[in-house]
């Protein structure tokens, strides 16, 4: 699987509250989880962000509270994968359930700048900034995780894998 996009760039220590607002975590409307998603670090990123962009982050992306709402502001706002130096380990975990994958490359951050274009392949981990004609390499997403990533998430692979029996 491979995605092109505009990066959106943030630090270390991204927390789940600056993801999405807690006062926006009660419902189940993606669209409006989405509206607030990185409020708290930029208050236009959702309506400034495209479907396909990605973010680019530093370590610790995801940390604070389990809320399963921070993977689904990001997804529902379009991003097609967060690249970080390292991710909380439930946020990890939460993101892939929801089907929004999420590439380690420790390199990223200090490499990519806001703005540039890249191409991401999730199969073999490359992540091409095609701003700067430059490869780094990121740890490849396994390919049991590709599959949640493709059914649209944890639930729906199961789904998928009961209407095969």
């Amino acid at each position: 699987m491979i995605f092109r996009g505009r990066v959106w760039k943030y630090g270390d220590n991204v927390d789940t509250d600056v993801i999405i607002p807690v006062q926006y975590t009660t419902g189940t409307d993606i669209k409006e989880m989405a509206e607030h998603c990185m409020e708290g670090l930029d208050p236009q990123f959702s309506s400034k962000v495209d479907a396909g962009d990605i973010i680019v982050a530093g370590r610790n992306f995801g940390c604070g509270s389990s809320r399963e709402p921070a993977p689904l502001a990001i997804k529902g706002t379009g991003i097609s994968c967060v690249i970080a130096g390292s991710f909380a380990r439930i946020f990890y975990r939460n993101a892939f359930n929801i089907g929004l994958p999420l590439l380690e490359c420790p390199e990223a951050q200090a490499n990519i700048e806001e703005g540039d274009e890249i191409e991401v392949n999730l199969d073999s981990g490359t992540i091409k900034d095609i701003s700067k004609n430059k490869a780094l390499q990121a740890k490849a997403i396994p390919q049991f995780m590709q599959e949640l990533i493709n059914d649209g998430g944890l639930m729906k692979h199961i789904a998928r894998q009961l209407n095969e029996r």
